[in-house]
């Protein structure tokens, strides 16, 4: 199926595109995250938790009960006072209590988004059945058009599907965001995929770099992962036809000098993801991405604050022992429920500004978490501080010749110096 021929499958001619209203203001997300179980009705090459999906024995694999899935989401609401939460899987429109799920996030005024291949939703029956539960809108995982998203997601008929799927959710009048991650195939379709969310009526676009997270770290390889550099003649172009038509478009995990100044108001890394209030929380995000609260088991962790990186002292209150926490084994069971109440009364005592927290958290979760790095160019950068550089597994495969130091005349440490000019979708 080429371009042309998704056309006219997913073109809903008498749909009435509103004029989008965008704003320049940015404030700390108040969106959780839930993933429901890592059981999913396709197979991405490049997903993150490909072990935890092929592996049906995984604790992680099966799909968590509903009764464990709302007291997730109570806590989100009424714990970490999240407004907002996207609902994944695996993939969650095969969850057998979804539309339960949605309307109870709906009931306790979390607003439910689903983070979805959108397959499901070709049957114009099933996408009612979610916006009759109360559903907020969907976040369409659309990785190419055509042969190219069959072959990536591993479905044949794949892409008809999807077509399929974004006409009945025109046609239901259901909001949708469109989510791709740039592979190299996918990477030669970015300027499609814009035409597609313009002639739609998606309200975003997120171009997401192939970087791998979780289950995949470590595996990155040639075939499949293009250079930055290679992905940026044609992504320039999207974000341009994209903002031409008022649609909000966010480039992910991708090193601040590989996009033209012009662009770089779009590029959200750690330290900018705080600021887009469809990315999550680092609070309740820490505590929900915790083993217990991913499993199928019913036990769950007590709730956890914020993490510290990098912060041995504040306002003449020492958190040597918690700025320790570095590594991952946080997100197991070595954190105590003393240990969370003296971190919670020594943040109070301190008064840590939030956007402080927020920060270093980001740089823990680059540094630590991903093993990002920087070059001798990066350390010649006036925006070194705000930017992660490059993903450990890409530089490892393709090293950090591609970077460019950018000389502002003085350093910058302000996380939103590039994107308080973007504007972005109120809804």
């Amino acid at each position: 199926m080429r371009v042309e021929e998704a056309k006219q499958i997913y073109l809903y001619k008498n749909r009435q595109n509103e004029k989008q209203i965008l704003t320049k203001e940015k404030a700390i997300t108040k969106r959780g995250v839930v993933w429901l179980g890592q059981t999913c009705n396709l197979d991405c090459y490049f997903c993150y938790f490909r072990d935890k999906i092929d592996n049906k024995e995984h604790p992680e694999h099966q799909f968590m009960s509903l009764e464990k899935a709302k007291k997730i989401m109570h806590t989100l609401r009424y714990v970490y006072v999240n407004n907002a939460v996207d609902i994944q899987g695996g993939e969650p429109t095969i969850y057998p209590d979804i539309c339960e799920l949605i309307s109870y996030c709906k009931e306790i005024g979390l607003e439910p988004t689903l983070i979805t291949n959108a397959i499901v939703l070709a049957d114009i029956d099933m996408a009612k059945k979610f916006k009759d539960a109360g559903v907020k809108d969907f976040l369409v995982s659309i990785h190419a058009i055509g042969e190219t998203y069959d072959r990536i997601v591993g479905l044949k008929n794949g892409s008809v599907k999807q077509m399929k799927a974004i006409y009945n959710l025109q046609k239901l009048e259901i909001p949708f965001r469109l989510n791709c991650t740039m592979t190299k195939e996918a990477g030669n379709q970015l300027v499609d995929i814009a035409q597609l969310a313009i002639e739609t009526g998606s309200s975003v676009v997120n171009f997401i770099a192939f970087n791998p997270f979780a289950d995949q770290q470590g595996k990155r390889n040639l075939i499949d992962v293009p250079k930055y550099s290679d992905l940026k003649e044609n992504l320039q172009k999207a974000i341009d036809l994209l903002e031409e038509n008022d649609i909000e478009v966010n480039v992910r995990y991708f090193p601040i000098c590989m996009l033209n100044e012009k662009y770089r108001k779009n590029i959200y890394n750690f330290q900018q993801l705080s600021y887009d209030h469809h990315e999550w929380d680092f609070n309740s995000w820490t505590w929900t991405t915790r083993f217990n609260q991913k499993s199928n088991s019913d036990e769950l962790d007590k709730p956890i604050p914020i993490l510290l990186y990098n912060l041995n002292k504040y306002n003449g209150v020492d958190f040597s022992e918690w700025s320790k926490y570095e590594t991952k084994k946080h997100y197991y069971r070595d954190v105590s429920d003393y240990e969370i109440f003296e971190l919670m009364l020594k943040l109070f005592s301190a008064d840590v500004p939030k956007e402080l927290l927020y920060k270093n958290n980001a740089k823990l979760r680059a540094e630590k978490h991903t093993n990002y790095k920087k070059c001798e160019t990066c350390q010649n950068c006036d925006i070194k501080d705000i930017c992660d550089g490059f993903h450990g597994d890409y530089a490892e495969v393709f090293g950090m010749d591609e970077a460019k130091a950018i000389k502002i005349g003085k350093e910058i440490t302000d996380s939103k110096f590039y994107i308080k000019e973007q504007l972005k979708v109120i809804n």
